[in-house]
């Protein structure tokens, strides 16, 4: 198949503004931005995932493509082995092709969604997947999970698309956001982004009979141990801001990974006094449509992409 005519969707990042870092490079040159990715698919695992919230992974799992690097750089980072920037993406070049054979020979072993992971970087890509995937026969249902820091210019080309949105709401303190994912801006970005897919998506997520979210939006948050002040905030904004009906997965399933090894705060998993806590507080703002975890998901939720497949023993 002839996918030329779509590439031209990636002609915009020749001057890169697709992500609030607005770094004005050209990702066809030498001059990489703040993610240090080009203008290829850098995907570094595309594969079955069938952990992520009932409503996404369905009965059969979800058909997961995860972009390497990242456009935020977050000190807990569980992905950390594809998504630090300082890591060389060109082993995880692909052609258009090659994603495209994956991805429907998964969707071909009845697999009917697909998940972006990390793709505020990759929006062109994105596109030219979607529409390469379709023309190729399939329609899945299309997930767009990111980590909430995304333009709404960006988002609104999206807008018709994207089926499911499942970005993160990590912070609302300013001075965590740059502590951690140096990004000061963050609070005020992804609360703009999350009320665009609001806007596009409202609070209703329609689940089919297979169990599956085929649009909507539901918004994540990891309680991080030490920070549930931040916690508290992140819910509050949620019901005062977007909507007491939005859908809520406040996940337990922290762990120390990467540079937080060595953090005195996220050096540890989180204690059950602290999630309960915020549990409370989510009942109590009135959020009680969505999903909470069991305590112990943190040993259940280690990617390993050093593997064949990242979620489950080769």
């Amino acid at each position: 198949m002839d996918f030329s005519p779509l590439l031209r969707e990636l002609d915009v990042l020749h001057d890169c503004t697709l992500c609030p870092r607005n770094c004005h490079v050209d990702r066809f040159s030498n001059r990489l931005g703040y993610c240090r990715t080009g203008a290829g698919f850098t995907v570094s695992s595309i594969c079955v995932h069938r952990g992520e919230e009932p409503v996404i992974s369905g009965l059969k799992g979800i058909c997961n493509l995860f972009f390497a690097h990242c456009n935020l750089q977050c000190s807990f980072c569980q992905n950390h082995q594809i998504s630090d920037n300082r890591i060389d993406p060109e082993p995880f070049d692909l052609s258009i092709d090659e994603v495209v054979r994956q991805i429907t020979g998964i969707l071909d072993q009845g697999i009917p969604s697909v998940g972006f992971v990390s793709p505020s970087h990759m929006i062109p890509q994105v596109k030219v997947i979607v529409k390469a995937v379709k023309n190729a026969g399939y329609n899945p249902i299309w997930v767009y999970n990111s980590n909430g820091y995304d333009k709404v210019e960006t988002l609104r080309e999206l807008e018709g698309m994207i089926d499911v949105y499942l970005p993160d709401l990590k912070y609302i303190d300013p001075h965590l956001a740059k502590q951690l994912s140096d990004a000061e801006d963050y609070p005020r970005m992804a609360g703009a982004a999350l009320k665009e897919m609001l806007k596009q998506q409202g609070t209703t997520l329609r689940v089919n009979d297979d169990g599956y979210a085929e649009s909507g939006l539901l918004i994540r948050h990891l309680v991080l141990p030490g920070h549930i002040g931040n916690s508290l905030e992140v819910l509050r904004f949620i019901a005062d801001e977007l909507s007491p009906s939005v859908y809520v997965a406040l996940m337990s399933q922290y762990y120390p990974a990467h540079r937080a090894i060595t953090d005195p705060h996220l050096s540890r998993s989180l204690s059950l006094g602290e999630y309960a806590t915020i549990v409370k507080a989510m009942e109590e703002l009135g959020l009680e449509r969505g999903f909470i975890q069991e305590l112990e998901s943190f040993n259940h939720y280690r990617p390993d992409f050093d593997k064949n497949h990242p979620f489950e023993h080769d």
